[in-house]
């Protein structure tokens, strides 16, 4: 697969959207702390409503993007910002507050995740977790069957391999093993959309993204993503004002020590 840096400028292009789970899971935080880490930061929309909430707390953000990296430090240079795989590199440090938002689905092995981040808490500290059930939703599973038919699954063999999203029951028996207290929930967020391609372009950047990299040419991907408008546009109708709603499902725990 041709590996390609994160683009920041594409990833922002919906912000609002991307940004409003952190702005909910930082609202049910019952701490108040003063060392955050905020893992898989990104360009540091998620990691600015952070230290927008705590103003005080000495705030990390780490991500293994340069270029996402690059963004943050551009944008919010008083903050910490770190290029770190924390699916692979030792992340050290004592942190009253363990974040992540919309990213541990690229990171393999959740159980041996959930234990570092437990081990990165203080006492009585927290961490607090949001992933996309991306393969729940009707764009998911377009992707997925039109990524197993006979023209695409050589192409994009192995990509289904590269999330790692689990059923509630599974990071409930993982966090309530690690934890005395926990919570969790699932939100359906009702985006409105200007048409079924603005849905395409919110999850180029995501979801779509490992599927381009190992189509190759852009005549490909083009043509993937053509295959995957004509299935949307039969699950998301348009509205009668022209607008698409684009229902996102996603779930939320929190968990402390």
């Amino acid at each position: 697969m041709q590996k390609t840096d994160w683009n920041p400028g594409q990833y922002l292009k919906f912000e609002k959207e991307r940004t409003q789970p952190s702005i909910d899971l930082v609202s049910r935080l019952t701490i108040w702390p003063e060392t955050i880490i905020d893992i898989g930061c990104g360009p540091g929309n998620s990691t600015r409503v952070l230290f927008q909430r705590w103003p005080y707390a000495r705030v990390t953000g780490v991500d293994n993007s340069p270029a996402m990296i690059e963004k943050a430090r551009k944008d919010f240079p008083q903050h910490n910002w770190r290029v770190m795989d924390a699916g692979h590199d030792e992340l050290e440090g004592n942190f009253n507050l363990v974040f992540s938002n919309a990213t541990i689905q690229w990171i393999p092995d959740h159980a041996r995740l959930l234990k570092k981040f437990h081990s990165l808490l203080t006492d009585k500290g927290a961490i607090a977790v949001q992933l996309p059930l991306f393969w729940d939703m009707p764009v998911g599973q377009a992707i997925e069957r039109i990524s197993a038919n006979t023209r695409w699954n050589k192409l994009t063999d192995g990509v289904r391999a590269l999330f790692t999203i689990h059923e509630p029951g599974f990071y409930y028996d993982q966090l309530s093993s690690l934890f005395p207290l926990l919570e969790m929930w699932e939100t359906y967020y009702m985006h409105i959309m200007d048409s079924h391609i603005s849905i395409l372009e919110m999850i180029r950047s995501t979801g779509l993204r490992p599927y381009h990299e190992k189509l190759g040419t852009e005549e490909n991907r083009q043509a993937f993503d053509d295959e995957i408008r004509k299935e949307i546009e039969r699950d998301y109708p348009v509205q009668k004002n022209g607008k698409v709603i684009f229902p996102f499902r996603r779930l939320f725990f929190i968990a402390y020590k």
